[in-house]
């Protein structure tokens, strides 16, 4: 990224106090799980499983904590990527436990076997109540256990209740549509990249368009979010993950990610993950910063090593907002460091979902120009997921 252009963004002002959590005029927003009106009475006399971690507050308290407080029969927490507290590292494995506050035991689903529950806890409870926190990105991965959960209650015949809740980038569409070949933990259905829809949503879509294997169809019920439309800009009130901890960087998230699939770190191991991108070897650079050995970030790519390179923490909102899901920074470390293909790994086409924009970028286009080549898709895609669409444009 040229010097000048990091003056220009250092230029802006960057306010977030008219960000947050704003709702439209007809008032606040109220998430699915604090309209408890609607769904306690689904689980009275029910054996009663939920699907959560951190993110699933009401107010200043737990999910669980309500249910239990309103005399709901929780048999089990299942927990995605992360844990249910929210504090193992990408990717970790994540074994049983007991939550301490309530006794419950504690059922992961993350790391071991295929993220689906085994028979044995398929038997333990009736309904299964889903409350996570998306970011709204085909990799990222509380959308592919929704889905492996809505398969297995499929199969067992079982109730799923999907609390919704924003998509904090949830205004927009962009990116390609996954190439099924290239199918992962990070890439589990046919959506762009940033599809710009909550999990309550994608999950009316999974049961219409028959994604789930087999073309089984779950018995869903969607708890829809009140005053929220799709332009809302919701800032989120707990961190999703230990790696987004605030709003910039889960606007930056849809690009910066893709930096996993390089040799170039993206600021794990740092306190502004996803904000900044550098390499030893980057030139003509005056900010570096040396990943660390940190909670949530145990073994960070390039670890104890001096990285130089650009630092976004500057770059507006409304610029990211603008340039959506954006290919320049890959473009500009890819250009800097003069490695070839040796600058991308195997995983980069499980994150972009394709295989041609590893090809574009070693070939000088611009991301303006590569940009083209999924419009298209995305506008079919936006015609695809109407009838799934709960809230107003």
């Amino acid at each position: 990224m040229k010097t000048k252009l990091l003056c220009f963004f250092s230029a802006w002002i960057c306010s977030f106090s008219w960000i947050c959590a704003q709702a439209d005029s007809c008032g606040k927003i109220k998430v699915g799980a604090e309209q408890s009106e609607k769904y306690l009475p689904l689980l009275a006399g029910k054996r009663v499983a939920v699907m959560s971690n951190q993110t699933g507050t009401v107010g200043n308290k737990h999910l669980v904590d309500l249910l239990v407080e309103n005399n709901v029969n929780v048999v089990g927490i299942f927990s995605p990527e992360h844990g249910f507290r929210g504090t193992a590292d990408a990717g970790e494995h994540v074994s049983n436990s007991i939550d301490e506050k309530t006794g419950i035991p504690v059922w992961s689903l993350y790391g071991t076997g295929n993220g689906k529950p085994s028979v044995a806890d398929m038997q333990k409870f009736d309904v299964m109540v889903f409350d996570l926190q998306d970011v709204g990105l085909r990799f990222y991965t509380y959308y592919a256990s929704m889905a492996r959960l809505m398969d297995a209650c499929a199969e067992a015949e079982k109730i799923m209740i999907v609390l919704d809740r924003p998509n904090p980038n949830g205004f927009f569409v962009d990116g390609p549509i996954l190439d099924m070949k290239h199918k992962s933990g990070v890439g589990w259905l046919p959506i762009p990249i940033v599809h710009g829809m909550t999990l309550g949503e994608l999950a009316l879509m999974i049961n219409g368009e028959r994604w789930l294997p087999q073309q089984r169809v779950c018995n869903l019920t969607v708890i829809p979010c009140e005053n929220y439309s799709r332009q809302t800009r919701y800032e989120l009130p707990v961190a999703p993950s230990p790696n987004l901890p605030n709003i910039h960087s889960i606007y930056l998230y849809p690009s910066t990610c893709l930096f996993e699939g390089t040799i170039v770190s993206l600021g794990r191991g740092t306190p502004f993950p996803f904000e900044v991108y550098g390499h030893p070897k980057y030139k003509g650079s005056h900010f570096s910063f040396t990943p660390k050995s940190v909670p949530g970030a145990k073994n960070p790519p390039l670890l104890n090593r001096k990285c130089w390179g650009v630092d976004l923490r500057n770059v507006p909102n409304k610029y990211i907002w603008e340039k959506g899901f954006d290919l320049s920074y890959i473009i500009d470390a890819y250009s800097n460091l003069g490695m070839g293909e040796s600058f991308f790994t195997s995983f980069f086409e499980k994150l972009v979902g394709v295989d041609y924009i590893r090809k574009e970028i070693m070939a000088g286009k611009s991301a303006s120009e590569i940009k083209k080549m999924w419009q298209k898709d995305v506008e079919n895609f936006k015609l695809q997921r109407k009838p799934y669409l709960l809230y107003k444009e």
